[in-house]
């Protein structure tokens, strides 16, 4: 069910969103369902929250809505898209700074974004786009300045063949036990990456910038498994990093993580059996199956 998805993903933002911003949920008394990917929705609105989040940075108030919602011709007609048929919604909306309708015009374009350089690629909300789309479903956005922003996502209803509602499919996502250092100085990011770890079973080390990222492997090298490697950090940057804890344990495996599309690494330089690479934003399926990935190899 989609009210479960949302309950999960607010249960995961509120432990990192922000003290001074107020998660609120409105869930529809009917049964909402459809046939969806459960992780990639989750995805999705981790995406969004993140955008809510970063337009928000006095504090304010976040909010998840799902409802059913029909499309019929006045539907279609008046918002210039859809299809005729009923559609599970999920809304999220922010009371922060809001957009201009030029910016909201583009803002799922891929590598648009009205950060300053180095706070983001402008990768989430196109992502987010992508999988509504792979769901055959829609996405909009409504903002004005001043007065915040909502973000409406439209599922399609589906059936099964018995005639009853189909629901969300449940990635399965594997876990472990062993030992993985996280190196990100984004203390949100790095709350966040323990979280998802920790409940699927792995052993954490963190660490928040270069430096700390050595002296920490340093102390735990015989228990680190794998290392969990930003690549922009303060102190020393993620290949300094790399390449010293390698000429400590030259058969080190190392996940590097970036959120710079501008700053894409020599990858070529490092390929290898040991080495491998995410990019931000990640969702909780990619980092569990990456991890595990690299862990049986």
């Amino acid at each position: 069910m989609i009210n479960d998805v949302v309950k999960r993903s607010e249960k995961l933002l509120s432990r990192v969103i922000g003290e001074n911003i107020t998660i609120n949920t409105s869930f529809s008394g009917d049964e909402v369902e459809c046939m969806a990917d459960a992780a990639q929705i989750e995805q999705v609105l981790m995406n969004l929250a993140t955008n809510a989040r970063d337009a928000m940075p006095h504090g304010g108030r976040l909010t998840f809505g799902t409802a059913c919602a029909e499309m019929d011709e006045s539907f279609i007609r008046d918002h210039g898209y859809g299809r005729l048929g009923m559609f599970a919604l999920i809304s999220v909306s922010d009371t922060g700074i809001g957009m201009s309708k030029e910016t909201a015009a583009k803002i799922f374009e891929p590598f648009f974004t009205t950060k300053e350089t180095g706070k983001g690629t402008g990768l989430g909300l196109a992502m987010a786009y992508g999988i509504i789309k792979q769901h055959d479903g829609y996405i909009d956005v409504h903002s004005e300045l001043g007065e915040g922003t909502t973000f409406n996502i439209y599922l399609p209803e589906a059936k099964s063949k018995g005639g009853a509602n189909a629901t969300t499919i449940e990635s399965v996502l594997s876990g472990g036990t062993e030992t993985i250092l996280v190196a990100e100085d984004n203390e949100k990011l790095r709350k966040l990456s323990e979280i998802i770890l920790k409940q699927y079973g792995y052993k954490v080390i963190l660490a928040e910038d270069g430096e700390d990222s050595i002296e920490k492997f340093i102390e735990n090298q015989d228990r680190i498994h794998l290392v969990l490697l930003d690549m922009i950090m303060p102190k020393k940057s993620g290949k300094a990093v790399y390449d010293e804890i390698k000429r400590i344990k030259p058969n080190v495996k190392v996940i590097f993580v970036s959120g710079y599309t501008a700053d894409r690494i020599d990858k070529e330089s490092m390929v290898g059996e040991n080495v491998d690479f995410l990019f931000k934003p990640v969702s909780p399926k990619d980092l569990l199956g990456k991890i595990r990935d690299m862990l049986t190899r």
